[in-house]
């Protein structure tokens, strides 16, 4: 028999939070690319003609893409350190919290990631929207916490 009075909600993708080893960062409005894909390889068996085995091959992870507005100058400042050969790996995580922002209920962590791209905010004296820059990442691998 179902149990009454018991009910699971879809988490809410609202109220998140993006930490980076070492880097006082500000908050991201917000973050995208939390993506692994599979490859398969299809296998031809002699003597089955009505499929294809498939095995699976190599993963991969797409870039994250975090977005902010811009406060202070640490997002440029790692990436501009890149382009002049200082080299940074940074670990980092990125935390879904419940609606009332108490405990986490959804973690992934990535590792050794570098700034592969930065872009600055679209600028338009006709419009009062807040100035956001875009950081993407390259990283070696996503995790899964909780």
């Amino acid at each position: 028999m179902a149990s009454t009075g018991t009910r699971l909600d879809p988490v809410l993708a609202f109220r998140f939070e993006v930490t980076l080893d070492n880097l006082a960062v500000a908050g991201f409005s917000e973050c995208s690319g939390l993506q692994l894909e599979t490859e398969f390889q299809d296998y031809p068996e002699g003597g089955v003609n009505d499929f294809l085995r498939k095995f699976p091959s190599r993963s991969k992870q797409t870039n994250i893409t975090l977005k902010r507005g811009i406060v202070d100058r640490v997002m440029w400042d790692w990436y501009d350190q890149l382009r002049a050969g200082n080299v940074q790996y940074r670990n980092g995580s990125i935390s879904v919290r419940e609606s009332s922002g108490a405990d986490i209920v959804l973690q992934w962590h990535f590792r050794d990631a570098l700034p592969c791209k930065w872009i600055g905010p679209d600028l338009n004296a006709g419009q009062s929207a807040v100035a956001v820059e875009t950081l993407e990442l390259c990283h070696q691998g996503l995790v899964r916490q909780q």
